[in-house]
């Protein structure tokens, strides 16, 4: 007897398993389950249980994605407008997929992520800047890993991985285990940070553009003294030079100009977890700098008490008391006819405005930038994403060439018009078809940067992309960019443990301190800036660094660089 109930278990589980290999796989379960869905060729020719049939699932499926919300005044609702129609009809006609939107403050993105990640209640596909937040989760069971899923359905993706390529897909792949736990959008035009000050300025007192840093410093003391000549009855608002509570970000193109110019990459590396280098050797002289311009009255004396959003600053400058900023490469000229530039023209006269310059050399004599790799915001899919194919379908409808091109210019001749040399003129709108973000990046979450498929079109695209702006403008502002540029190679050494669920906390303790070193007395500056840089070292600031040298010295030894990539 338990011979034939041996042999009858061992018949059940055959006529099981070739029972199963019969059937389609389904899209959904675990990784290691997932495929294209095709299934077995039935005898009339057709697909037996198949659930995606021509790019379509047969069923319909759902899923909800991350949208920026960035407040901002006469916009739309980020995730209810004439865009986000455009995707959900052409994902429900080309996939039969419905999307839903989930809006997430822009300004506290990190904190409300971390929300909805806790609760088990983000969005199908999520969309950050923040790496270690994700690497914190993911170490949680909190991140699906996509690596086989996304290589075994690369068939269904020609789209994300022409965009991406192997370089944007396996940027995170950790070199230990191949999980991915995030794929990186590729940033398509690099531009970071540039220095503007007022071009009206320079000619009412005869000042050439500043070239150096003696030059620059100079300028903001004419600029000081000159006030009632340049502001009459507002002389008591002048501002020489501003920032805003996150020095390191707008102070950029002064902190690299300290920055040996011979350090190298493995050092760069090492120091290089906070973005705004503040580990930098010659951050600290940078900042020295800073307190010695606020002490001569030469900076904004209020820049530390408006919060991210705040749009203080920026009055002022539509205002025009603002001589001088370090900034986004193309800040001034950003949002059509409400940008600075444009109020400072209907304000001030035809001949005002900020121009860029290159002021900051370094020991070598460059202006250097330290420009990043060709990556952008952080794509990856919660543990509770269970339609992780459709949601790569998603990635891949938004990066089809035709699709993300509508998307960035909308429709002719209502939010764009083409030139006679192809290139592309936007038009500033109201109403239905308005732009919440430049270009809809909070769409096109695959890439950022315009991209018309043509190097030069796209070029003079940008230059012409600025509603009301002299195109002199922002072919100056995109060349001094990109001036003596070093380009970020991707270190990929794997998980560093100790840059989990600090990422928030360091952020705050740096730009607490770097403010107070600020504004602080001449002779207070180095106590301050030094106590503060050991709170941050000491709050994992150091561990950070001592396993990313670590990492470096497992994987590549020796070595102090790596090959171009």
């Amino acid at each position: 007897m338990k011979k034939i109930i041996t042999i009858l278990l061992v018949c059940c589980m055959l006529l099981g398993a070739l029972t199963a290999c019969g059937k389609s796989q389904k899209t959904n379960g675990s990784a290691d389950q997932q495929t294209t869905a095709e299934g077995e060729a039935s005898g009339d020719g057709g697909t037996e249980n198949a659930e995606i049939v021509d790019g379509k699932f047969v069923e319909t499926r759902q899923i909800t994605v991350e949208v920026y919300d960035r407040a901002n005044d006469g916009g739309s609702k980020p995730e209810d407008n004439y865009y986000t129609d455009y995707i959900k009809e052409g994902m429900l006609r080309d996939h039969n997929v419905e999307v839903t939107f989930i809006p997430v403050p822009r300004w506290t993105e990190v904190e409300h992520l971390n929300n909805l990640l806790a609760a088990d209640n983000a969005p199908d596909i999520c969309v950050t800047y923040d790496y270690p937040t994700i690497q914190t989760y993911a170490d949680m069971g909190g991140v699906t890993d996509i690596s086989s899923i996304i290589e075994e359905n690369k068939d269904l993706l020609p789209n994300l991985w022409d965009l991406l390529g192997e370089t944007n897909i396996n940027w995170n792949k950790n070199p230990d285990t191949g999980a991915i736990w995030a794929v990186e959008a590729r940033l398509l035009v690099n531009n970071r940070i540039n220095t503007f000050v007022r071009e009206d300025w320079l000619k009412k007192l005869n000042i050439a553009e500043p070239t150096n840093l003696e030059e620059f410093e100079a300028m903001l003391i004419a600029f000081r003294d000159n006030a009632s000549t340049l502001l009459g009855a507002d002389a008591d608002k002048m501002i020489p030079f501003s920032t805003s509570y996150d020095v390191g970000w707008r102070s950029d193109d002064l902190i690299s100009s300290y920055i040996p110019d011979d350090i190298t990459e493995k050092d760069y590396y090492v120091n290089g977890f906070d973005d705004r280098k503040l580990l930098m050797p010659g951050t600290k002289e940078a900042i020295r700098t800073l307190n010695k311009w606020y002490n001569e009255d030469l900076i904004w004396k209020d820049f530390a008490l408006y919060p991210p959003g705040d749009t203080t600053e920026d009055n002022m400058m539509k205002a025009g008391y603002v001589g001088a900023l370090i900034h986004n490469w193309d800040y001034p000229y950003r949002n059509g006819e409400d940008s600075i530039q444009s109020n400072l023209q209907r304000l001030v006269g035809p001949d005002a405005g900020y121009i860029a310059v290159s002021s900051f050399k370094n020991d070598a004599g460059l202006y250097k930038k330290y420009l990043p790799g060709p990556i952008d915001r952080k794509i990856f899919f919660p543990a509770t994403n269970d339609e992780p194919v459709a949601s790569l379908l998603y990635l891949d409808w938004i990066s089809k060439p035709e699709n993300r091109q509508f998307l960035q210019i909308g429709d002719e001749g209502v939010t764009h018009e083409v030139q006679p040399d192809g290139s592309v003129k936007m038009i500033a709108v109201t109403g239905e078809k308005i732009m919440n973000s430049v270009n809809n990046i909070d769409y096109t979450i695959t890439c950022n940067g315009l991209d018309l498929g043509d190097p030069d079109k796209t070029i003079k695209s940008i230059a012409l992309g600025y509603s009301g702006i002299d195109t002199r403008y922002i072919e100056k502002a995109y060349a001094a960019s990109i001036t003596d540029a070093r380009i970020g190679k991707n270190i990929n050494v794997g998980t560093i443990a100790a840059e989990q669920g600090v990422g928030t906390s360091l952020t705050d303790k740096r730009n607490t301190f770097l403010d107070q070193a600020v504004v602080a007395g001449t002779d207070e500056f180095d106590g301050i800036f030094d106590a503060g840089l050991n709170d941050y070292l000491n709050s994992g600031g150091q561990a950070i660094i001592d396993e990313r040298k670590a990492a470096w010295e497992k994987y590549f030894g020796d070595a102090i660089s790596l090959p171009e990539q």
